[in-house]
Order: C-alpha cells, then sequence, then structure tokens
C-alpha cells in the first residue's frame, strides 16, 4: 500500500468492485498490514449489509479512518480483532439508522435467495418465519459467525482469523448462534444428528 488505499475517491460504479479509495503515504506499517489483510472482509460485511459496492465503500473508508486515527489505543487495549469489528459494526449500523432502513439482506432479492440456502444450513424448516429478524437479534458474536458462515460463505479458519478466535471458539459460537434461533422461532432442540452436521459444516 505504497501510496495508501485509504483515501477520499471512491468508485463511480455502483455495485462494481471499483477501485480502492486512495490514502496520503507514511502510514504506520502495522496499520497497512492490518488493511491489507482485512479490506476484503470489511468490504464484504458491509456490502451484505448496504446492498451496494459503492456505499460499502463509503462506509468502510470511515471505518478505516476510524481505526486510524485511533490505531495506538487500540494496540494497547488489545483484542485488536474484537475491537475493529466494533468499529465496523457501529459503522454500518450508523449508515442503515442515517438511511432509515433495514439491512439489505432482509430485502435484496439475490441475498434473500442465499438465505433460504441459509435456512437449511441452520437445520430450520420452511414455516420458521422471522429468520431474517432473528439473526438481526442475536449477540454481535454469533451475528458475526452466522453472517460470515452462512451468508458470506467464509471457512471456519478464515473467519476465525478475522474475528481474533480460535476455530473452537468460532464453533462455539456458531452452535450457540443457531441454538438461539431456534429458542426465537419456537423450534424443537436439535438430536445427535444435527450436533454432528453442525461439526461437518465448520470444517
Amino acid at each position: 500500500m505504497g501510496n495508501g488505499d485509504v483515501g477520499t475517491d471512491v468508485s463511480p460504479q455502483d455495485g462494481g468492485r471499483g477501485q480502492r479509495v486512495q490514502a496520503p503515504p507514511d502510514l504506520p506499517l502495522d496499520f497497512e498490514g492490518f488493511y491489507l489483510g482485512h479490506q476484503e472482509f470489511f468490504h464484504d460485511f458491509a456490502e451484505i449489509h448496504l446492498g451496494s459496492r459503492r456505499t460499502a465503500e463509503q462506509v468502510v473508508h470511515q471505518v478505516f479512518l476510524e481505526i486510524l486515527g485511533g490505531w495506538d489505543g487500540l494496540l494497547q487495549q488489545g483484542d485488536l480483532e474484537q475491537q475493529t469489528l466494533a468499529v465496523l459494526h457501529r459503522g454500518v449500523t450508523r449508515r442503515l439508522e442515517e438511511d432509515g432502513r433495514p439491512p439489505a439482506f432482509l430485502i435484496n432479492g439475490p441475498i434473500a435467495h442465499n438465505l433460504a440456502a441459509v435456512r437449511s444450513q441452520l437445520e430450520l424448516n420452511s414455516s420458521a418465519g422471522g429468520l431474517y429478524e432473528a439473526i438481526l437479534e442475536l449477540p454481535t458474536r454469533q451475528f458475526t459467525v452466522i453472517v460470515l458462515r452462512h451468508l458470506l460463505g467464509y471457512p471456519t479458519k478464515r473467519i476465525a482469523r478475522y474475528m481474533g478466535l480460535d476455530t473452537r471458539t468460532v464453533d462455539y459460537h456458531g452452535r450457540k448462534g443457531k441454538e438461539r434461533l431456534r429458542i426465537r422461532l419456537d423450534l424443537p432442540a436439535a438430536g445427535g444428528k444435527n450436533h454432528k452436521n453442525t461439526k461437518g459444516a465448520a470444517l
């Protein structure tokens, strides 16, 4: 990122991959490494909520600037992955509130089709109404694992790296998220076979 990618210009093409925003040089090297390792994840996460690549790029640009502004403090606090993930959550939520609309995966056609497959992956029958709203009500870590694993299709190891957790902890939050969804949707508890399938899906 010699000239930097965190900057002011955004791709004019809505929904396209676009050109990365530009930034001034002389950024901290550890921040540059963090940016290069997380930009794809941040953009994917924002886009699935905001429904537009251009809007996602705008929001993620501001998120990275906020992270950069508090970089030294974040490093001192530790738990960098969780701290920066919280900044991303806030940025996306703030934009949705400003626009006065729900996350795009509730209303976007292609993503809604993906959620039909998610319903099957989570072993929820087709009569389980309110799945999408129930996902939104999950605690942050459970929500993040469900979104990354079942909406974005990220493998467990990749989720663990982005969240700063080990793979067993990711699987734990995935199981707890599924359990909470079943309780929220008033569905029967999963049997031994389902637990086996859950373990296999996490590999």
